[in-house]
């Protein structure tokens, strides 16, 4: 787990990309496993139920959020163990993730790539992929979890300072 944001605004073709990494000492198949498959997934983010496949719609929850709602997620794209695209509804609007491993040298890295709008604001969306990506190594690593009011408001600065280009890239 880090302490400090880890986060970059990339920019794209098509607008700006929010990418959150972590690195696990693991084959990239566990890793994909840890999110793709529903037990896991559940232990980190939220269980997901439905029909997995490409184009296909599934049902994913948000479990560690207020009242741990329910959206849809539509699966764009699943090329097992390396990438897993996909397209969600949820209360607070729609959002198009990218689940990204690559395996090297021992280690899977796995880069989590929210495609913002631009109405979106990184701000209040990179605190959260931070969260859940060191609850999900808390979950692989036996570890206790942290609260996220360990992450927000305090790491809001550093991803605003990326949006305006006054922070690390």
């Amino acid at each position: 787990m880090v302490d400090q944001p880890t986060g970059q605004l990339i920019a794209t073709a098509d607008g700006t990309d929010l990418v959150v990494s972590r690195t696990f000492r693991s084959s990239i198949e566990d890793v994909w496993a840890s999110v793709t498959e529903s037990d896991r997934t559940a232990r980190w983010f939220g269980p997901w139920e439905g029909d997995a496949a490409p184009g296909r719609m599934i049902r994913m929850q948000m479990a560690f959020e207020e009242q741990a709602p329910w959206f849809d997620v539509r699966i764009d794209a699943c090329d097992p163990p390396r990438r897993l695209a996909l397209s969600m509804n949820a209360e607070s609007g729609s959002s198009r993730i990218e689940l990204l491993l690559a395996h090297a040298d021992g280690r899977t890295e796995l880069r989590l790539v929210h495609h913002l709008e631009a109405t979106d604001k990184p701000g209040e969306m990179g605190p959260g992929w931070e969260y859940y990506l060191d609850m999900l190594v808390a979950s692989r690593d036996g570890l206790p979890t942290r609260s996220f009011d360990d992450y927000y408001p305090a790491m809001k600065p550093y991803f605003e300072a990326l949006r305006t280009g006054t922070g690390p890239r």
